[in-house]
């Protein structure tokens, strides 16, 4: 099947231009210029992926993104912004962003990052396991998506579900911080590195007995970190 791509992108002949080129490259497209728009179009259409501008009216990006996450935690979000300064990376990160391309922006790049995602969203899908993984009183569904504790459901942000199961799919691995960026954020920031090391602290806080002594989490001093069943 086309995969659909949703443009959000308020400056018409920039949304145009997308919209032709992702149709160029295979793509069903859809375009929306208002932030009120996005949520209500992403239930009806199920796009596969969202482009996301951060100055929109209506609703800024980041409030679309945070509306996004909070109905569909999987679906790839690219924001594409001309607001590059660090403090808006790290909120788009926070609110769980798959990559932040800065305005003005080469297209080749932008339509490789594109191609990337939906691979590696694909692959996610076709290789989740269906086999659940028992470390403690923790029970992990990776096919569900669910983490109990004790028989109770434990609620987990999207990001930091898909590092607990990047460090458990190591089987014992040293992780390091960068690696774990490229492949859970799917974006290499090294001044974002702390990003890691704050959903490490919400999976001990979360999942360990004892969060500041860790048993399962463990961190590997200046390298990463390590998942011990």
């Amino acid at each position: 099947m086309t995969a659909r791509i949703l443009v959000v992108e308020d400056q018409p002949d920039l949304a145009d231009m997308l919209a032709r080129n992702l149709t160029v490259e295979g793509f069903d497209v859809r375009t929306a210029g208002d932030g009120r728009d996005v949520v209500p179009l992403v239930r009806s259409w199920r796009p596969d992926l969202v482009i996301l501008d951060l100055m929109l009216p209506g609703l800024d990006g980041f409030e679309v993104l945070r509306g996004i996450r909070a109905e569909y935690q999987r679906l790839p979000v690219i924001i594409l912004s001309a607001r590059g300064e660090e403090t808006d990376k790290i909120r788009g990160f926070r609110l769980d962003a798959d990559q932040y391309v800065t305005k003005p922006f080469g297209l080749v790049e932008l339509l490789e990052r594109v191609h990337a995602l939906l691979r590696r969203s694909a692959a996610t899908h076709a290789a989740a396991v269906s086999e659940r993984i028992t470390f403690g009183s923790v029970v992990v569904d990776p096919t569900a998506h669910s983490v109990t504790r004790a028989g109770a459901p434990v609620s987990l942000s999207p990001k930091a579900l898909a590092l607990l199961l990047a460090l458990i799919r190591r089987d014992g691995a040293v992780a390091p911080r960068a690696q774990l960026l490229r492949e859970v954020w799917g974006y290499q920031v090294l001044v974002l590195s702390r990003t890691v090391d704050s959903h490490v602290a919400e999976l001990r806080r979360k999942l360990e007995d004892d969060p500041a002594n860790p048993r399962h989490i463990v961190t590997v001093y200046k390298t990463g970190y390590r998942f011990l069943a």
